[in-house]
């Protein structure tokens, strides 16, 4: 709205042709997600239907399923009480004043409806991972092509049943607040639900990683480098719960990481195009819902046809089925861009950046955390020399791999720019700011156009490493074991690999939202000046923040600082959450020789509530920080400076416009560099933490003197000190800075 003159705006009346075709995108959206569903549930039943394993096999998944359902009952009872709280703020500060009072009831409806999809899609999910754990495990017994078929559609039911819940919930509150009736005003009421999602997002990926973490930390320190016993042995009283971590943390965790992105991408790339709408209409506005509906069908293609044989790699089979999605969704995407947006090919063009961004990023994850290249053999070779050099080479990796990304995240926005304004070319009502601005948007769709399929093999991760953990501990033959080695190894690369996606398509959504951040402002000023009786010139607009300015610079400054902070917390949250488990564990080889004996069990389910009590406890303040911190810079720095500038506008001088920008600039500040320093400094975590753990695993082949030498222990120390960063304070970030900006687009009216 902020970026076509009113006379146009006025001038452009949609043909009922039109009107009706964009009606039936709509129904179109919400049937495949419908559709999404009902395959999530055909594939859930093809792996309850199968063989459930020994009894012996049966019996520790069942302790892994109760401990996971345990700890997620307790996490999300916990995440309501503060989500309830949140919206009667919400609901209080959007009542107080004038200009938010009538939209104070939709936008906390879209928070809670976006805060209980985002749980709903985590549940469910984790209900289906932790079933399929031992069916993988059963499937192992008789063929590794089964049992990866298995994993990879068990992990299919959360990506389906995300990117599902996100298409029906934007696309019905669209419906329900009027959105055919009042297409331009409709998506700005739709904040709140991608607000709800990152904010259970955090908490999810928080607790979650702080729990694995934990859990495995404690684990390895007392099983690995004091006991000398392997992983998964049974003898170790934290094995449970370093399994049901793996659930908790890369399931449930992933999940919400990815459902908060197809949520802000949706609100952010509708809010532009409502800024559109004079050009696309009603078309432009659902663009991103039909994306996603094309994403559904063609992740449903790419896991149904996933075969492997039994000498095959399994990563091979894995990629297979990511190319087939992959074109599946660049053939949508053609369609859609022909059919709703006029054949601008341009703006297809914007799509294959995105879809080309994904690719350079897993592939840049790839060289960075898999065993076979440099960054992780030197790794391994400075652990030759103890677990100093381990850890100074892990760091130089770390602080090496944000370079490619960065170079690929910022030739992605130039070209998705540059062809956003060559595609929009010919329509001079708009802005070349607004043109680029949508061409972005566009690439930020491309980049999540494969979504469901990323999310289903990140699940088949966790699911393959709880199947080998079940084999070990059940004492099933060695060839069993190998070949759930062989799944859990792509597990391992699966899992760094959509890593580094999540951090990707969270740059692409977070500036997506900064740019619909930037048009809610200036929609706002337009708004309040037009009600006091001026006029705004067509020329100004909310675009460039200036970095010169105080308020602006101290904004940015915190907001870097903010990330920073936050890293501190997880961590720190994760070494004294380890410490309670390692004291457990301690605590009960000195009451029970038997365990080291195997004469006796270990008590898992007190490791367990042990470790689920404390990773409840230190969630709450750094999520809490990330939520508190926009909001206080922006209610406090909105009594910084002057009044908004008369000069600008038209007519006679207003006098005591009730505006002034500071605040919401001091916000922008925040939100721009809080999300550089974010998205650089989750890719050293990501990364280096991956890398490290890879080292380990590669000296566990057998090179540098293999398991209990020396190398192993320095090995082993350096995959602890990368965990938290890879699995606790990595992926938080990612959704960190997705919160900061929903949170900010939110409030953006109480900024001013």
């Amino acid at each position: 709205m902020a970026f076509f003159s009113p006379a146009a705006a006025l001038e452009w009346q949609a043909s009922s042709v039109a009107a009706t075709a964009g009606h039936v995108y709509l129904w179109i959206s919400l049937g495949t997600g419908v559709l999404g569903l009902i395959a999530a549930y055909v594939f859930a039943h093809f792996v309850l239907g199968s063989d459930a394993g020994t009894p012996e096999m049966q019996k520790i998944s069942n302790a892994i399923r109760q401990g996971a359902e345990a700890f997620m009952k307790r996490q999300y009872s916990t995440i309501a009480m503060i989500a309830v709280a949140l919206a009667v703020l919400l609901y209080i500060g959007y009542r107080l004043s004038p200009f938010t009072a009538p939209y104070a009831n939709k936008v906390v409806i879209s928070f809670l409806i976006g805060a209980l999809c985002s749980a709903l899609s985590g549940q469910t999910g984790m209900w289906v991972s932790i079933r399929t754990n031992i069916r993988t495990a059963a499937a192992a017994r008789t063929s590794m092509g089964k049992a990866l078929q298995m994993a990879l559609r068990g992990g299919a039911v959360t990506g389906l049943v995300v990117v599902g819940l996100s298409l029906l919930g934007i696309g019905v509150l669209f419906l329900a607040f009027g959105g055919f009736a009042n297409p331009q005003q409709t998506p700005y009421e739709l904040v709140g639900f991608g607000f709800g999602a990152s904010l259970v997002a955090l908490f999810a990926q928080l607790g979650g990683g702080i729990y694995t973490k934990a859990a495995d930390v404690g684990a390895d320190l007392v099983g690995k480098v004091e006991a000398g016993i392997p992983e998964d042995d049974p003898r170790n009283p934290a094995v449970i719960a370093d399994l049901v971590g793996d659930n908790v943390g890369d399931c449930a965790g992933r999940g919400a990481d990815i459902f908060e992105s197809t949520a802000a991408e949706n609100v952010g790339a509708m809010i532009l195009g409502a800024a559109l709408y004079p050009v696309f209409g009603l078309k432009g506005i659902l663009f991103p819902l039909v994306v996603q509906a094309i994403n559904i069908v063609a992740s449903v293609v790419g896991v149904a046809i996933v075969r492997s044989g039994e000498d095959e790699v399994p990563m091979h089979a894995l990629n297979r089925g990511y190319y087939v999605t992959t074109l599946l969704a660049l053939a949508g995407f053609a369609g859609a861009v022909y059919f709703m947006l006029a054949a601008r090919w341009w703006l297809l063009g914007c799509g294959i950046c995105g879809i080309v961004m994904s690719f350079l990023f897993v592939r840049i994850t790839e060289y960075y955390t898999e065993t076979r290249f440099r960054p992780v053999k030197n790794i391994a070779q400075a652990s030759t020399t103890g677990p100093a050099t381990n850890i100074i080479q892990g760091l130089a990796v770390g602080m090496e791999t944000p370079a490619l990304p960065a170079v690929v995240i910022g030739a992605a926005l130039l070209l998705s720019y540059y062809f956003g304004v060559r595609g929009l070319e010919d329509v001079a009502t708009v802005s070349d700011y607004a043109k680029g601005i949508y061409g972005t948007a566009i690439a930020t769709m491309g980049m999540l156009s494969s979504s469901a399929y990323i999310l289903a093999m990140d699940t088949f991760g966790p699911i393959t490493d709880n199947a080998g953990g079940i084999i070990e501990m059940s004492n099933q033959p060695d060839a069993i074991r190998e070949k759930t080695d062989k799944l859990d190894a792509a597990g391992n690369t699966t899992k760094a690999l959509t890593k580094g996606y999540a951090i990707g398509s969270a740059a692409l959504a977070a500036f997506l939202l900064f740019s619909a951040y930037l048009d809610t402002v200036h929609t706002i000023v337009l708004n309040r000046v037009s009600k006091f009786g001026g006029v705004v010139p067509a020329h100004w607009s909310f675009s460039n923040v200036n970095l010169a300015s105080v308020p602006v610079f101290v904004g940015a400054l915190l907001g870097a600082m903010l990330t920073f902070l936050f890293s501190s917390l997880a961590i720190k949250a994760v070494g004294r959450a380890a410490q309670t488990v390692i004291q457990d564990v301690h605590q009960q080889f000195r009451e029970n020789p038997g365990i080291m004996e195997g004469t006796s069990q270990p008590d898992y389910g007190r490791c367990v509530r042990i470790v689920t009590g404390a990773a409840l406890k230190e969630m709450v303040l750094p999520g809490i920080l990330v939520v508190a911190m926009p909001l206080v810079v922006g209610l406090i720095f909105r009594h910084f400076g002057g009044e908004f500038d008369p000069v600008l506008t038209a007519g006679p001088i207003l006098r005591g416009v009730p505006i002034n920008l500071s605040g919401a600039e001091a916000v922008a500040g925040l939100l721009m560099v809080g999300t550089i320093a974010g998205i650089l400094l989750a890719m050293l975590m990501n990364n280096g933490g991956g890398a490290w753990d890879n080292a380990k695993k590669l000296i566990e082949t057998g090179m540098h003197g293999g398991k209990r030498s020396e190398a192993h222990k320095a090995a082993v120390v350096g995959d602890t000190v990368g965990d938290p960063f890879k699995d606790t304070a990595g992926p938080s970030l990612h959704v960190l800075i997705k919160l900061l900006a929903t949170v900010t687009l939110v409030l953006a009216p109480l900024f001013l």
